[in-house]
């Protein structure tokens, strides 16, 4: 679907951040040189081959590229002097000569480079993500093209209504722009951002890569660190927002309360209530839900725990009016924000008691509180192909490279705490990590090592976590709560834990899909008729029969815990919604509406998956399984298989009217 767009009004073409031009540093030579001293050896190397196509570079540095994060990279010194010597003269040489940098390697050299710069084989099968992932150069190749020209009077009048701006509603809201179509966005906050604008506990931050946890066609070259924190991911959001003028689309402190589809003037009728509580109904063509699977927080229901006399918060809710220091603090749960929160809050308290109901896997790694460089933002910012190398670079290192090892091996003779033998050496390998952490404190090990197998639940960073634990005002307590007291938390053996404040890191309903808001299909129906409380199913994680015109982002069984990046996710749904809106819109129809056969056969796939994977373990407990044990969160699939279901709309999935 490449060619010129067709923008007839309200559209806007939007390039990628354009290749660097090497003339740049014939009047800053010092520039070229502290890019060169701050990039990466490996994506250097792929710069290097691509602008020259000296493959025996390859060959060279093969050896010494073990993986696909830098601290995976081992070469002489003398080897990567020579190579960055050798990639300053060949860029000077285009910025004096004026030659034009080349296109994309032909594909058997392309295919050799890719794999040489992770250290293991890429199958060809990942070219046109990759090509899609790390597009420097062009229009976003994923945005969806009209393919005949359509009267301007014709998509003026096909409107639609985003639930929600976060990372998703604000992505569908730029594609929908480019393609001329109006739309409105209503957000429940006072501000852009969605999870990322309502979590503020210290120490929030993303656990993927921000050189690829951002969107393809808007990278950012100034991330402060490699795992930035929450408020540089938010001002990111707020960024877009400004840069592609959504905000006069945009209807802040404005809840949406209540859907319905009338099927004879094929609209939907959409309820909100504002700030002041005052309610107005707005019409679309075209719904889109974009709430998110962590925005409800739950707070567990523990007896006692209206009676607690001091500050009691959720961490998505952080009450930053609450002085911490010098105070006896209970923290209840000890997933990922849990363990985020701890370390950053543990040293100014007088006294830290963690209640754990099961422990989680936590890995190591030696970026996650580095700081970006001035050198490396400028190997990003100057050097030809280089932002674009090491994009794909953390995009393999964060992806599907777990998903094999995530396979339950029907003949493995530990099934109760592993998958199969690399499942097997991942669990030792993070258990002898953790025993470097809580050094003579073996009493922890116990405690802090989950009995299900790594990626049951899903697999964190080590913000410190482990060590944090040894510290002597930290007390880590797995015996189960009985009850939350007016001064404390009292556990099943009888003891009570003082606490001047409680901390609720208890997670988020991810089960009741779109449980922000009623919602009505054909004949009245209501969604939750058809899911009861727990068990949403959807096409693709996207529609749903009875639904005409109605999408979901981020939707039933698309989170993803084996890895990769939610934004990836978001924008393989958008590719797909707006091909859905082009069916309608180019054909002259009124509405699209799933099949219910094809949505029934898709769940049933999904689920036939997951029971061959870590997520349905018997000894995992987790928000990921409604109450009858069904994952009903997250996605099964490989990015590149999600990416191939979405790529392209199948019309006779459909019933077109």
């Amino acid at each position: 679907m490449r060619g010129a767009l067709l923008h007839l009004g309200g559209g806007r073409d939007h390039l990628s951040a354009m290749i660097p031009d090497p003339k740049t540093f014939l009047d800053n030579p010092a520039l070229l040189d502290e890019a060169l001293a701050g990039g990466d050896i490996a994506p250097l190397l792929m710069v290097l081959v691509h602008l020259t196509g000296e493959a025996e570079w390859l060959d060279r540095l093969a050896p010494h590229i073990k993986g696909p994060w830098n601290f995976h990279e081992a070469a002489p010194d003398a080897l990567r002097a020579e190579l960055r010597a050798r990639l300053r003269n060949v860029l000077l040489d285009y910025a004096q000569s004026g030659r034009a940098l080349p296109a994309e390697p032909p594909a058997h050299l392309l295919r050799r480079m890719l794999s040489v710069g992770v250290g293991a084989e890429v199958p060809e099968e990942y070219l046109p993500l990759i090509r899609e992932e790390t597009v420097v150069d062009a229009p976003d190749p994923k945005t969806v093209q009209w393919r005949r020209d359509v009267p301007v009077e014709r998509r003026a009048r096909f409107r639609t209504g985003i639930i929600g701006a976060g990372v998703s509603g604000l992505l569908m809201a730029i594609k929908l722009q480019e393609a001329g179509l109006p739309f409105t966005i209503f957000e429940k906050n006072d501000a852009v951002g969605g999870t990322w604008y309502e979590n503020d506990y210290p120490g929030c931050g993303v656990d993927t890569p921000n050189h690829f946890y951002s969107l393809s066609f808007e990278p950012n070259h100034d991330w402060p660190e490699h795992f930035s924190k929450r408020d540089q991911l938010w001002r990111y959001l707020e960024g877009i927002a400004d840069k592609y003028g959504l905000r006069r689309h945009l209807h802040l402190q404005t809840a949406v309360t209540e859907a319905r589809y009338d099927e004879e003037a094929a609209l939907w009728r959409v309820t909100t209530r504002n700030a002041e509580g005052q309610e107005a109904t707005h019409e679309f063509e075209v719904l889109v839900g974009a709430v998110g699977t962590i925005s409800r927080p739950v707070i567990p229901p523990i007896p006692g725990v209206e009676d607690f006399a001091g500050p009691l918060f959720h961490t998505a809710r952080w009450d930053h009016s609450v002085a911490l220091e010098g105070k006896r603090v209970a923290m209840i749960g000890t997933g990922a924000s849990g363990m985020q929160a701890g370390p950053s809050i543990a040293p100014k308290l007088g006294h830290f008691t963690i209640f754990q109901r099961q422990a989680h896997w936590a890995v190591y790694n030696a970026n996650y509180h580095a700081v970006v460089t001035e050198a490396k933002k400028a190997a990003l910012k100057h050097i030809p192909f280089y932002a674009k190398w090491y994009r794909f670079q953390l995009l393999w290192a964060s992806a599907d490279g777990m998903h094999a090892s995530l396979h339950k091996d029907p003949n493995w003779d530990q099934p109760a705490q592993s998958l199969n033998a690399t499942n097997q050496k991942l669990r030792e390998d993070i258990i002898a990590y953790i025993k470097t952490q809580i050094g003579n404190r073996t009493d922890l090990l116990e405690k802090v090592v989950p009995p299900y197998p790594p990626y049951g639940k899903r697999m964190l960073r080590d913000n410190g976590w482990y060590k944090m634990l040894t510290a002597p005002n930290v007390e880590l307590v797995t015996t189960p709560i009985a009850r939350i007291t007016k001064d404390g938390v009292q556990t099943k053996d009888g003891r009570h834990h003082p606490a001047d404040v409680i901390i609720m890191a208890t997670g988020f309903d991810g089960a009741k899909a779109l449980g922000s808001f009623e919602i009505y299909g054909r004949g009245g129906v209501s969604v939750r008729a058809l899911w009861g409380d727990d068990d949403p199913r959807a096409f693709l994680g996207i529609t749903v029969p009875r639904f005409p015109n109605f999408f979901m982002l981020y939707g039933p069984g698309t989170n993803l815990a084996h890895g990769g990046s939610a934004m990836f996710h978001s924008e393989c749904q958008v590719r797909y919604i707006m091909q859905a809106i082009r069916e309608v819109v180019e054909n002259g129809a009124r509405s699209i509406e799933i099949r219910e056969d094809r949505c029934d056969a898709y769940n049933e796939f999904l689920d036939a998956t997951h029971a061959r994977m870590v997520w349905t373990h018997p000894g995992v407990g987790s928000w990921y399984k409604n109450k009858a044990g069904r994952v009903v969160t997250n996605s099964p699939f490989r990015l590149v298989d999600y990416r191939r279901m979405t790529e392209t709309l199948d019309p006779a999935d459909y019933l077109i009217a």
